[in-house]
């Protein structure tokens, strides 16, 4: 049995028909931050459960329910959440995380370290400079952990 996880960033206010659409069906929704407008957590969670967490720009009274960091279990598998990967203040590997999800860069990025996947799905909110606007999902087995980038391919 597969569990699929979307993971989105830096919406800023903006939640495009297409990442609900491509958000379809997944079974949780990860949040990276730079929400923008409480609206758009409204939104995800009727596609599937959310776990959001506060990025810089969300500093209305409605982002004080948001951690600026989550650590959340999901299909076997420890996923730590903040916002800016740079502030990371713990070893995932001592602290037995799978699955780092970072945002703020607006730059989309995978990559393993010492069996630890960092996965940034970048900015799926309004485009900025010439970034790509997109979003992540990965999709957990009870033997792997499969993440794919996809593009939301907005002109």
């Amino acid at each position: 049995m597969t569990f699929r996880i979307g993971i989105i960033s830096d919406t800023h206010g903006l939640l495009r028909p297409e990442v609900v659409r491509r958000l379809a069906g997944v079974d949780h929704i990860i949040h990276g931050g730079d929400i923008g407008r409480p609206e758009i957590i409204t939104a995800l969670r009727c596609i599937a459960p959310v776990t959001a967490i506060r990025g810089n720009v969300d500093t209305g009274w409605w982002a004080v329910e948001y951690a600026e960091t989550e650590l959340v279990r999901l299909a076997g598998r420890a996923i730590h959440v903040l916002h800016d990967l740079k502030t990371l203040q713990i070893s995932p590997v001592v602290q037995g995380i799978d699955l780092i999800v970072s945002g703020h860069t607006h730059v989309p990025r995978m990559e393993t370290v010492d069996g630890v996947l960092y996965l940034n799905p970048g900015s799926a909110g309004p485009r900025r400079f010439k970034l790509p606007v997109t979003l992540a999902t990965v999709d957990i087995t009870r033997d792997s952990m499969q993440p794919s980038m996809q593009s939301l391919a907005i002109g």
